[in-house]
């Protein structure tokens, strides 16, 4: 990343957790003076010391030199927000979120702030809370935003030059159309991959599951990584994004089924052939994940 000599100006981050805090991180190496807000004092303490802001503060007063807001909280807080961090939001400033479900919060802060548009890092790990924040979380990844027919055209610019300075690939859909997407490849594995872990565990002879323990390595381990992960943001997406969860289970059951029955009734050219096809699905799907993003106009996607 480009060393800046000049200060951008004043970003403020709501919640230092692993988005919250990679993002302080990631904004102060550009050149951000960031102000982060957090609940608890205990945890503004870990947070100074971690240097994950210039500034923090349980205090939502922190926000009001603030050109920039990300809102970097869970879904419960985002769709229900406290009045205080409300009412000190700076009118003028640019608010953004990075929620996993945009539907419900679009609906909710389109009319609390006159600046606000939703946006969604497509970045994370299995970790969770102040220790977590990292540099590097955004690189080569996707940050979609949901904006409206309401959304303030310059608050569109100043994320999208956020999220290319990051080193995210910027994309726009529609609130749902984005729900609908993350419901297959985000929200789905998380319970499939809960699904996996739970056979595991539930193996009834002990020296299998201990055995099938001792021999796991890097397949086992990719596929169950989301499953394992925050168990209170996984409740939170099927909450909030139920109906296109249970449409992607659906598919995933019928699917699961037919391999199934072809393993029953051991056709095993049929299911060589659904491999074989699912292979390459995956070299369509997940294409030279490493070549760097461009910081560019040429790195957006459009998908309205």
């Amino acid at each position: 990343m480009e060393e800046l000599k000049q200060p951008r100006g004043c970003i403020g981050i709501v919640g230092l957790g692993l988005i919250g805090g990679s993002l302080g991180l990631e904004l102060q190496s550009l050149g951000w003076e960031v102000h982060g807000l957090v609940h608890k004092s205990s945890t503004a303490e870990r947070a100074k010391e971690r240097k994950l802001a210039q500034s923090i503060s349980t205090n939502p007063d922190l926000l009001t030199p603030c050109k920039i807001i990300i809102l970097a909280l869970p879904l419960s807080k985002l769709i229900n927000p406290e009045a205080a961090l409300v009412e000190a939001l700076p009118p003028n400033a640019v608010v953004t979120d990075v929620g996993s479900v945009k539907e419900p919060v679009v609906e909710v802060w389109e009319k609390l702030h006159p600046r606000f548009i939703g946006s969604h890092p497509m970045a994370g790990t299995a970790e969770a809370g102040v220790e977590s924040g990292q540099l590097g979380l955004f690189r080569n990844k996707a940050w979609v935003s949901t904006p409206t027919e309401k959304t303030d055209a310059q608050a569109i610019d100043a994320i999208h030059d956020l999220a290319l300075m990051l080193g995210s690939k910027w994309i726009t859909a529609q609130a749902k159309k984005h729900d609908e997407a993350v419901a297959l490849i985000s929200h789905l594995p998380v319970v499939v991959s809960a699904a996996l872990l739970r056979t595991l565990g539930d193996e009834r002879n002990p020296e299998v599951r201990n055995l099938a323990i001792a021999l796991a390595s890097s397949g086992f381990e990719d596929t169950t990584r989301v499953g394992g992960g925050n168990a209170e943001l996984g409740t939170a997406m099927a909450q909030n994004n139920t109906s296109a969860i249970l449409r992607a289970l659906t598919s995933y059951r019928c699917s699961l089924e037919q391999l199934e029955g072809e393993i029953v009734g051991k056709n095993w050219s049929k299911l060589k052939t659904e491999l074989e096809s699912a292979h390459s699905l995956r070299s369509d799907i997940v294409p030279n994940k490493d070549e760097p993003q461009k910081r560019t106009k040429s790195s957006t996607v459009d998908y309205d």
